[in-house]
């Protein structure tokens, strides 16, 4: 059920060479780092197989929460958790839709829980 998950650190430069040794015995490595703009720190996705399911960022690369995205089977089931989150009290945090800079068919919406927590869920089919 969990696609993914990612924390923000305090040193990304330093954090990103830790997980690189630490996570090395256990077939993990670096396989992505994506940056939203010029203005933001980078995230760094880690993972094995070729999916980065461990990310960290520094600030602005994944924000200043945890972040867990949750796998949806369809694209719709993406719009209606976007609905139901919101209607439960939820915070917009990007509306469902591609985020082609991750892959071309990575579909997800998020949104901010009541304690500030970023929660997606992410669809990988294509449409």
């Amino acid at each position: 059920m969990i696609d993914h998950i990612g924390f923000p650190v305090s040193d990304y430069a330093r954090a990103k060479a830790f997980y690189s040794q630490a996570l090395a015995p256990l077939g993990y490595g670096l396989i992505m780092e994506v940056q939203q703009n010029e203005h933001d720190a980078p995230a760094a996705g880690f993972g094995k197989g070729g999916k980065p399911d461990f990310w960290i960022g520094g600030e602005g690369g994944l924000g200043k929460s945890v972040h867990i995205a949750i796998a949806a089977d369809e694209r719709s089931a993406v719009d209606a958790f976007y609905r139901a989150a919101i209607a439960a009290g939820g915070r917009d945090n990007g509306a469902p839709g591609l985020r082609t800079h991750y892959h071309p068919d990575y579909y997800g919406a998020f949104v901010l829980d009541p304690d500030g927590h970023n929660i997606e869920a992410v669809c990988h089919k294509p449409g």
